[in-house]
């Protein structure tokens, strides 16, 4: 019980970091030299129109974690193997942006991921009987 309370704390602190408008990051192009550099919420659709599609999934698992969660509380279930594979899914897809390099995430976005590994690393823990 407690370990999924703790698991639920995580992920809302996951989802308040992303609905900030500081996790996602756009570079764009400066005829002057040095890339213009604009961060966006992980709800914003912005990045994703300009083919950034980790930031909108890993928001969107997130929620389904979330609900997973909530259910499991609320209906003295275990729903592990769902719970691990959508904790691991977010936690794996919110460290695509390294694929472009360290200029592509911020300090915020690694504080989503995070606290997406400590769900998975958590959602992988055998409760105690």
């Amino acid at each position: 019980m407690k370990k999924k309370i703790f698991l639920l704390c995580a992920a809302l602190a996951a989802l308040v970091l992303e609905i900030l408008p500081y996790g996602a990051v756009l570079n764009f192009a400066n005829p002057e030299g040095e890339p213009w550099r604009r961060t966006y919420s992980y709800f914003d659709l912005t990045p994703f129109g300009y083919a950034n599609f980790a930031p909108f999934i890993v928001a969107v698992l997130t929620c389904a974690l979330i609900i997973l969660v909530v259910l499991s509380l609320i209906l003295k279930r275990s729903l592990r193997t769902a719970i691990v594979a959508l904790a691991a899914s977010a936690a794996l897809f919110s460290f695509a942006p390294l694929l472009w390099g360290v200029d592509y995430i911020s300090p915020v976005g690694v504080l989503i991921s995070v606290m997406l590994t400590v769900c998975a690393v958590l959602s992988l823990v055998k409760d105690k009987k």
